[in-house]
């Protein structure tokens, strides 16, 4: 099978935009300034959102290179494996960028089965939490679980609404900007 990938992004901002890459400083400005103007799915974070993000995100970064990924960046830029239109609600003016899954280097990209908030915070014992899957993981995590987009659209079953892509490869994204 043939996987797509898909980075949903504000038109006005445009694609990935990292506010992980950001100086915890400049990072906090920006989520105070989303949370103030109160437009987009984004402004419902917590104040402590871009502390609990960096925590995660190395969280991820450690249990990929224990299973043999190579990131060469510290943050990740986020997709979702297959599409989500939900994802298209957290805009105003939403646009996405399709990528297929074969033109990435297998060393470079994650899974988590949900987005990496929940799957890495949450402890209630499904047994995808705090799992990192590879490329050679996921079409059996998905033959095991199902696609979130389509058990759980609504998100009335939990967390889950897509599975999460990580590329941890800044170089590999600036192919896809221009």
């Amino acid at each position: 099978m043939s996987y797509k990938l898909f980075h949903y992004y504000e038109e006005a901002i445009g694609p990935f935009r990292n506010l992980s890459s950001l100086p915890s400083e400049e990072a906090d400005r920006i989520m105070s300034r989303i949370r103030m103007d109160g437009n987009q799915f984004a402004s419902r974070r917590s104040p402590d959102y871009m502390s609990i993000r960096r925590e995660v995100e190395s969280l991820a970064r450690k249990r990929f290179i224990v299973k043999g990924g190579q990131p060469r960046s510290l943050f990740p830029h986020y997709f979702t494996l297959d599409a989500c239109e939900w994802l298209e609600s957290w805009y105003s003016k939403p646009r996405k960028l399709r990528i297929g899954l074969d033109e990435l280097p297998d060393d470079c990209v994650s899974f988590t089965y949900g987005d990496l908030f929940p799957t890495m915070r949450y402890d209630d014992g499904k047994p995808y939490r705090k799992q990192v899957y590879l490329k050679s993981e996921i079409a059996e995590v998905i033959r095991q679980y199902g696609w979130p987009q389509i058990w759980n659209s609504d998100g009335s079953n939990g967390p889950e609404r897509y599975i999460e892509v990580q590329v941890w490869d800044d170089n590999i994204i600036d192919r896809f900007v221009r």
